[in-house]
């Protein structure tokens, strides 16, 4: 028995399969994967604690339209429509190296470029491909420029890399073309071979749609009906990515690599991601928030950033829960940072050569965030990020160390009385910093022995 669709009939499962790849690019709706727990999982990750803050770099032909990385698929363009646009990639001022300046100039430490996004366009060489910048109009391998520059800024070389391809009908029905679905995996196995053989020491690999839950946008089709798998339901059919067998040939070759969470994978650190994606105050689990300095993903056109306020806020209260902070820019088809948004990199850099040591090889607390701000800590030193004053003074509860000094960082002095109730802090208007004034605290102890208070 055969079953038709019709017009409106083929709409509705469009809709279906549109709204639920949004809800699966929403903040929290990728599943928390196990842990790395192996004996080198605390030393691989201790670098990557230390640096704090990224640069993310979403680059590819989605930049020509300036629709956002995800244009083709919401836009539904034909596969060999979307194709057309490798002809005309060819950016005539594409500089890996300042990219890396700029980074460098932000207070970055490691980047993480787009090896490859959803719609399958591969920017480094990958041998006979024929979509892929060395194949095609452009003939050149991004990677290549990109690690190389990142390597010379004394940058962490980050790569994006997502397992699914918009290309193969297999991701959308694993089991109806699981000759597609195999040869999407197959794709997927020869390119992270090629990605950790052929560029050196690679510090960061980011995944993203590869888990097995993501198949179908996390759904699972009866006839014609498209329904979204309830929580705690899994992809239960026969294929299989074998993230295994990647998985060990990346401990292989890349032993020092950090991975997230986003291949069914063991991970070293977890990905929040969107504003929204704050969330709590986690110490046990490494964890990044990933977002934009403005707009998609992808380069859209006349993005402006939001006022630096908002960018060293969010830092502050990431670094304060104990994460690290990812900031996306998307260059545009020529490879250019939109210069706007550079300039408020720039900005967010400047801010940290002065209070760089509130976030800088820190741990997040010991006093938890709240509506006042939130808490970084080194050595014997506490950093107080007061990014709302709730009066004259702030009062944080008591904690089982001495106060023996009290400064604002940039300049100016802060007055601190300690009792068995709490500590009170009080800072001249005129030493306050409507963004974040920052009080350094010394202790007479180290502050990672303390609890954390609330």
């Amino acid at each position: 028995m055969s079953t038709s669709f019709s017009h409106n009939g083929r709409r509705r499962v469009l809709a279906s399969l549109l709204l639920a790849a949004a809800a699966c690019a929403l903040p929290g709706a990728a599943s928390a994967q196990t842990p790395a727990t192996d004996g080198d999982a605390a030393a691989r990750i201790a670098w990557w604690r230390q640096a704090r803050f990224g640069m993310f770099i979403h680059w590819g032909l989605y930049a020509i339209p300036g629709r956002g990385e995800w244009g083709q698929f919401v836009e539904q363009t034909p596969v060999k429509e979307y194709a057309k646009l490798a002809d005309q990639f060819k950016p005539r001022q594409f500089d890996a190296d300042a990219w890396a300046q700029l980074a460098k100039s932000a207070g970055m430490k490691y980047m993480v470029f787009t090896s490859r996004h959803h719609d399958g366009f591969a920017m480094f060489d990958d041998g006979d491909n024929p979509f892929s910048s060395t194949r095609t109009a452009a003939r050149h391998d991004f990677v290549a420029d990109y690690v190389k520059a990142a390597r010379k800024a004394g940058m962490g070389v980050g790569l994006y890399y997502s397992p699914l391809d918009w290309r193969y009908p297999g991701y959308f029905f694993p089991d109806l073309y699981r000759d597609s679905a195999e040869a999407m995996r197959a794709q997927y196995h020869r390119q992270m071979e090629k990605l950790l053989s052929n560029y050196g020491k690679i510090d960061v690999l980011w995944f993203d749609g590869g888990e097995t839950d993501w198949l179908s946008f996390g759904g699972d089709w009866t006839a014609a009906q498209w329904t979204k798998r309830a929580p705690g339901k899994h992809y239960a059919g026969g294929f299989d990515w074998q993230h295994d067998k990647v998985h060990a040939m990346l401990r292989k070759l890349q032993p020092n690599v950090v991975i997230n969470g986003r291949a069914d994978m063991p991970e070293d650190f977890h990905s929040r991601e969107g504003d929204g994606a704050l969330g709590d105050f986690d110490n046990q689990h490494p964890w990044e928030l990933c977002t934009t300095i403005a707009g998609a993903w992808g380069y859209q056109p006349n993005m402006q950033p939001k006022p630096l306020k908002h960018y060293i806020q969010l830092l502050a209260n990431v670094a304060g829960r104990d994460g690290n902070f990812l900031l996306n820019v998307g260059p545009d088809p020529d490879g250019r940072i939109d210069p706007a948004q550079a300039q408020r990199l720039r900005e967010i850099g400047a801010w940290l050569g002065k209070h760089g040591d509130s976030i800088y090889d820190t741990r997040g607390g010991p006093f938890l965030p709240g509506s006042w701000g939130a808490s970084t800590h080194r050595g014997n030193t506490i950093y107080v990020h007061v990014l709302n004053w709730p009066g004259d003074k702030l009062v944080l509860p008591a904690i089982p160390a001495r106060v023996v000094r009290a400064s604002v960082l940039g300049g100016g002095a802060a007055k601190v009385e300690q009792s068995a109730r709490g500590i009170e802090i009080a800072v001249p208007a005129a030493a306050r910093n409507d963004m974040d004034t920052v009080v350094a605290l010394q202790l007479d102890s180290p502050a990672a022995a303390l609890t954390p208070v609330r």
